[in-house]
């Protein structure tokens, strides 16, 4: 089975380091369930981008979909799910208002 994560981001530059690792010690800990992030730039005016190629370059279960300006969050969820290919979505918001443990 093969979870998707869809997450879309704005300006969230100050938590994407702390996302990213409750995100990997949650989803490590599913046995028999491969995972991955899809994240979904939504024209963040931040470092949001650079921390997410960041973790892109060091973590292959990352993948980032970079749109050309804010189309809004709706517009940024169903472009993650047109790229989810897994069993299962789940999607999150990027500020850790959903915690990855729940």
């Amino acid at each position: 089975m093969k979870l998707d994560i869809v997450i879309p981001i704005y300006n969230e530059q100050d938590i994407l380091q702390e996302l990213h690792r409750r995100l990997c010690e949650v989803c490590d800990s599913l046995d028999s369930i491969g995972w991955q992030v899809i994240y979904i730039n939504d024209g963040s005016s931040d470092d949001s981008m650079k921390i997410l190629l960041e973790q892109c370059q060091n973590d292959t279960r990352i993948s980032i979909i970079e749109l050309s300006r804010n189309f809004g969050h709706q517009a940024a969820i169903t472009v993650g799910l047109a790229h989810a290919d897994g069993d299962a979505v789940v999607i999150m918001d990027g500020d850790l208002q959903d915690p990855p443990e729940l």
